[in-house]
């Protein structure tokens, strides 16, 4: 039966075998791994069910839907790209589904009825957080990278520590004797905004400065407008001596826009960015910014979908992966 077992794990899914008996996934789950506490009526119905499936012929490669409503630049390209090759190896199916045209679109609703697809993969949904809850409610796995708003609690997620790669990056202005330091964040009410600003705030606090409104500008993160955002900034009366950026898009424009006002980076104006996207080494000067494990975001996630298609909970349902800061030219 064990090797059965086995067999059916790999060639269903647990929604499979549970819209068969009329039990829940959580019910097969702890079936299949022999927990003690399932009525011994479910369990020989779950059992012969595995027992049908396992004498079955094959069935087809699971399908994993990828969502990511951005166009794939270096950022979006690199994730996306990572997921592919972890599906790959784990001899999944990955059904893309890419560009901004669907960010207004309804595609969560429609996933749980679709029978070709298995699980899905959501990269910066932009979803509200009950639209997640309900694709969870009714049996469907994903899980969501990079997630645009605080995830429900039993929502596996993957992210970066983004408060802890702003803290670093502004500890490192400080270090340098900044103390007006200007803040181009991204969206307002986007997770990764609120806690990069979250800890630009707290460095500045610990080094006796407050980061007051009129240093803080909310853009979305476009070269074109952190452009414009640090024209503001620049043109305030005194100026900050240093711009720290939401990405390295917004660096780019930064560093437009000083030189646009006769300013030299690093030496009249200090600029950071992050994400360390391949742009960030051809900025003259290379811009200092905060390196995100873009790729291992992709491959936990899959890692964690394959857990939740096996019918475990995920080790850890919200992973923040390290940040490290990267220093080159543009700050001094």
């Amino acid at each position: 039966m064990q090797r059965k077992i086995e067999q059916v794990k790999q060639r269903a899914s647990l929604r499979d075998i549970a819209a068969e008996t009329g039990v829940s996934i959580a019910t097969v789950s702890r079936v299949l791994n022999d927990h003690v506490n399932v009525a011994q009526r479910t369990r020989d119905l779950v059992l012969q069910a595995v027992e049908r499936r396992s004498q079955e012929r094959p069935t087809r490669t699971r399908t994993v839907y990828v969502r990511c409503p951005y166009v794939l630049s270096d950022y979006f390209g690199l994730i996306v790209s990572s997921i592919a090759e972890a599906l790959k190896l784990h001899g999944l199916r990955l059904l893309l589904d890419a560009g901004e045209s669907g960010q207004h679109s309804d595609a969560l609703r429609g996933l749980p009825g679709q029978q070709d697809v298995d699980a899905a993969i959501l990269i910066l949904p932009p979803e509200e957080g009950d639209e997640l809850v309900a694709l969870t409610r009714a049996g469907f796995p994903f899980v969501v990278v990079d997630p645009r708003t605080p995830p429900p609690p039993d929502i596996a997620a993957v992210s970066a520590a983004h408060s802890s790669g702003a803290r670093a990056v502004a500890d490192h202005l400080i270090s340098l004797g900044h103390r007006d330091i200007g803040v181009i964040a991204g969206p307002e009410e986007w997770l990764a905004g609120d806690a990069r600003l979250a800890g630009h705030r707290t460095a500045l606090a610990q080094a006796g400065v407050l980061l007051t409104p009129d240093r803080v500008r909310h853009v979305e993160p476009t070269t074109a407008a952190g452009k414009r955002a640090a024209a503001e900034l620049l043109d305030l009366v005194p100026r900050p001596t240093a711009i720290v950026c939401f990405n390295d898009k917004v660096a780019v424009g930064t560093m437009q826009a000083a030189r646009d006002r006769g300013l030299r980076v690093p030496d009249d104006l200090s600029v950071a960015g992050f994400d360390d996207i391949e742009l960030s080494e051809a900025t003259d000067p290379p811009l200092t910014t905060v390196r995100q494990p873009l790729q291992e975001m992709g491959r936990i996630a899959v890692a964690q979908l394959m857990r939740v298609l096996d019918g475990h909970e995920p080790e850890a349902l919200h992973i923040e992966l390290a940040t490290t800061l990267v220093i080159r030219g543009s700050t001094a």
